[in-house]
């Protein structure tokens, strides 16, 4: 399939003034006019970013007009101090141009001739050198560079003994840096995963209102969605939260953009979750959101089977369900709302290339039967095939409507800016919880696998990312329930020992004020009879930073032994 991609002067004319202008060097002199990024992005790993002929190809046939970055990091740039060395990046950002593809920039690195940072550490110790750096970059991509995002996944690649105020002041040279040269270009503020923790200790340790944009990396909360274990609600939640953030923290920044720079899921498990992942992970960027996703990645390389394309450039389904989506929702989709398909599968509806457009799946994997109540031409997004019919049985595999039922688009419409369903509205609710047994009950409380949450982390991030994650119960509250504010609140876990009477316990562990916190050890008393343990939190910051909220975690002679008849969390206030 070939989507020739839009001339971008055509996308200019149309936007006309709602596109901002870029302005030059310390002068003001104006420069050409920068598109900001579009929605539909791509990245690459350390090794295919080197060579950008084999893959960006195959990324503009379908449709993509945004990159994360050429190779802008500091070493390659500045290999001696005073020397600079641009042909790489000026070869990769006229080729990536003559693709009719935007990009970003990633302000990142070490040099080697600089004897006080060396390790992977923030520059901080040797701040005028970075802000050279970045004063020199920056110039020289003025007119073709939005969009500078600092440092890779922070506290990722920082020093051991380094904290959010060491960031700060690495935030606030290279935003003073950037802006004196171009005072059009935005500076990204950036985090591991769905760290709002971190960014929030960075803002407050200095960096307020030195940035103009938020940069996420939220993998492990995708992870949750892939398995279909029916946590959309905190993948929508995402953007909503950062919101709350920056409201508390730095009004002025309220509204900044949120971009996802990567993003991806890993076909080894199989190719399908991953295709399937990719058309979720879109819709509901949309919806909850995000301004752009920049899927990692196009093409495999060292970071393992994450490409869009394998190795020797076969495409996966991932590659046709990409193209096939932005062939349906355009290059500039408007999000119109939401609703519940047979009252239970999320159904998010677009304003699309030709039409309305409605994206849906089956919740928690369940296969259904909907009727749209008219005959619609419904697309599977991993072939491009398209059939019609007037009910469908509704998987785990997205499909795409074109022209959604009046019906269903007014209930759409109706729903926009209500609070994301996750079996109930919990808005208003002074407690949640979840009962064990035969029948799992989740009310506003939910459950799931604390070894799958540790096999994303190990997945997506390596040894240094896996370490402390729980491999016991972990819980998530509804975020509809608790998200962000440090309301006190009580958890209550009622539990007993197994039938063995074996000596076991746990600890409870949650999202904090100052990221994940553990309380003391419990030693489950008997198993004579059941148990409540209940502990009183006071700077609880649930923000779903690993998909998840608390965990009940144990050593590894104690684990499972001991059995949960029911959790809940109670607001205090």
């Amino acid at each position: 399939m070939h989507i020739p991609p839009v001339p971008r002067a055509v996308i200019a004319a149309c936007l006309g003034s709602l596109l901002p202008l870029s302005l030059g060097a310390a002068e003001g002199v104006a420069t050409p006019a920068v598109l900001p990024l579009d929605f539909f992005g791509i990245g690459a790993c350390n090794q295919t970013s080197q060579n950008l002929t084999t893959w960006i190809p195959q990324m503009a046939e379908i449709g993509i007009t945004s990159m994360r970055t050429p190779r802008t990091v500091w070493g390659s740039i500045e290999p001696a101090e005073g020397t600079w060395k641009w042909e790489v990046l000026d070869e990769q950002m006229k080729y990536l141009s003559d693709h009719h593809i935007s990009y970003g920039g990633l302000i990142y690195g070490d040099v080697r001739w600089d004897k006080l940072d060396r390790g992977g550490t923030l520059p901080v110790n040797n701040l005028p050198a970075w802000s050279t750096y970045v004063k020199e970059l920056v110039t020289h991509c003025a007119g073709k560079v939005k969009y500078w995002e600092v440092w890779n996944e922070p506290p990722n690649g920082t020093g051991r003994d380094q904290t959010p105020a060491d960031y700060a002041k690495l935030m606030i040279s290279t935003y003073d840096a950037a802006h004196a040269v171009d005072p059009g270009c935005l500076v990204g503020l950036a985090a591991k995963s769905v760290h709002v923790n971190y960014l929030e200790q960075v803002i407050k340790a200095g960096a307020k209102g030195h940035y103009d944009y938020i940069v996420l990396h939220p993998y492990e909360v995708l992870g949750g969605v892939a398995d279909d274990i029916g946590s959309e609600a905190i993948y929508l939640n995402i953007v909503p939260t950062v919101r709350k953030m920056l409201a508390a923290q730095d009004p002025a920044k309220a509204q900044v953009p949120v971009i996802y720079t990567e993003i991806g899921c890993d076909a080894g498990k199989s190719p399908a979750r991953q295709a399937n992942t990719l058309v979720k992970a879109y819709a509901m960027g949309l919806a909850g959101g995000v301004a752009c996703i920049e899927w990692f990645e196009g093409m495999d390389g060292d970071s393992g089977p994450m490409g869009l394309l394998k190795a020797d450039k076969t495409p996966r389904p991932a590659f046709t369900a990409y193209g096939t989506l932005i062939k349906h929702l355009g290059a500039h989709p408007q999000y119109l709302g939401w609703t519940l398909l047979n009252g239970k599968h999320y159904a998010f509806a677009f304003q699309g290339a030709t039409g309305t457009v409605l994206i849906s799946w089956a919740y928690k994997g369940v296969q259904d039967i909907v009727d749209f109540g008219q005959t619609v031409p419904i697309t599977d997004p991993s072939t491009g095939m398209t059939s019609s019919a007037q009910s469908w049985p509704l998987t785990s595999t997205p499909i795409i409507v074109d022209g959604v039922p009046p019906a269903l688009l007014s209930e759409a419409k109706a729903n926009r800016g209500k609070p994301f369903s996750w079996d109930g509205d919990y808005v208003k609710a002074t407690s949640v919880t979840i009962t064990m047994g035969e029948k799992l009950v989740e009310k506003g409380l939910h459950n799931q696998s604390g070894a799958r949450i540790a096999a994303d982390v190990v997945a997506y991030g390596g040894g240094s990312r896996a370490g402390g994650m729980p491999g016991g119960n972990v819980f998530m509250v509804d975020p509809s329930f608790l998200s962000y504010t440090s309301t006190p609140i009580e958890i209550s876990v009622v539990v007993r020992r197994n039938e063995a009477n074996d000596n076991s316990g746990f600890k409870l562990r949650y999202e904090s004020t100052n990221g994940f916190k553990d309380c003391g050890w419990y030693t489950v008393p008997d198993n004579k009879e059941w148990h409540t343990m209940t502990w009183t939190i006071k700077d609880a910051e649930f923000v779903n930073y690993w998909d998840y909220n608390f965990s009940l975690d144990s050593d590894g002679n104690k684990l499972n032994k001991y059995f949960i008849q029911s959790v809940t969390v109670k607001k205090l206030e």
